[in-house]
């Protein structure tokens, strides 16, 4: 649904974007990740017809963005940052405005706004004014807008900033329930957002893609993040050269627990699991083993370790 290929945007003295290529398939939530000023934005503008790319191609929905742009327009919804609203309008008649704008009429539009004020969970603030509602409330009506009239692809710049917790889970479920029907295009900067909802993760820093894969996928490229916690009762000079003497151990930490106990932070050269290895050196030496367990980097621990090499890169 989404294809990019060499895109590129070039400002006066500056490049926002260096040759970005990837895809993203019908059905599938992709979160764009990135600091602020990675690049995001800019993507999504482009391929919103919103802005033109320097160079590259950019295909949405089966269109060339450059030579369909209406076509294009008809089949994506899109969520600026920067919600733009007519907060002096009602929300049902804002929808109404918005469809006319598409040439939405009629029977068939009042029947959609229904189905959408419900989707959103807006039927009962329909008739409220926009202006006094609360942000999250907005936001909501924000993504009404851009579904109403049933795009392929809906693109979400930022959707969740500003709201509370409470607000952000509620926006969270919403997000989800559109992939039913939606190729859904997510930029973010919260880590726990792609998390959740993600199938597929996009990770952009100084407008250059660093990483284009599944979580597991990123999971498997910086294998040497996954480490193994012990606590074990042992002479440290000792444990050391044990340690060292495994071969599929990596560098480690060791901090003394008191009472003879050092807890141990071991990283795996290739990401496989230490455990066994572990607990068998333990057991040879007789060492009293009080803890051992596996930990699995974090999505932050990728994007960091991701964007660590990109920005030394």
């Amino acid at each position: 649904m989404i294809q990019v290929e060499q895109l590129t945007k070039r400002y006066a003295g500056h490049t926002a974007l260096k040759q970005l290529t990837f895809a993203v398939d019908r059905g599938k939530v992709a979160g764009f990740l990135g600091p602020n000023g990675a690049g995001k934005s800019t993507t999504m503008r482009i391929l919103s017809t919103f802005m033109p790319a320097t160079s590259g191609r950019v295909v949405m929905a089966g269109f060339d963005v450059n030579r369909k742009p209406l076509e294009v327009r008809r089949r994506i919804g899109y969520m600026p940052e920067n919600n733009p609203l007519h907060l002096d309008m009602r929300v049902e008649e804002y929808l109404r405005f918005r469809g006319g704008l598409r040439n939405m009429g009629g029977l068939a539009l009042r029947k959609r706004i229904t189905e959408v004020l419900e989707q959103c969970d807006l039927v009962e603030v329909r008739r409220k004014i926009i202006g006094q509602m609360s942000k999250g409330y907005r936001q909501r009506v924000g993504v009404a807008d851009a579904i109403l009239h049933r795009p392929e692809v809906i693109m979400l710049d930022e959707p969740t900033i500003g709201l509370d917790p409470h607000q952000i889970r509620l926006f969270r479920k919403m997000i989800a329930s559109l992939a039913e029907n939606h190729t859904v295009l997510l930029s973010t900067h919260i880590l726990s957002e792609v998390e959740i909802l993600c199938d597929h993760i996009l990770i952009l820093q100084g407008g250059r893609l660093l990483a284009n894969d599944t979580r597991a996928d990123i999971q498997r490229r910086v294998g040497s993040l996954t480490q193994c916690l012990l606590e074990v009762q042992a002479p440290w000079e000792i444990l050391s050269e044990a340690l060292h003497g495994v071969e599929a151990v990596g560098d480690f930490e060791i901090s003394d627990q008191g009472e003879g106990f050092l807890s141990v932070r071991v990283n795996s050269k290739d990401g496989s699991d230490l455990r066994p290895l572990l607990y068998e050196t333990c057991r040879q030496k007789g060492w009293l083993l009080r803890e051992l367990k596996r930990h699995q980097p974090s999505l932050e621990d990728l994007f960091v370790q991701l964007t660590q090499l990109g920005h030394q890169g």
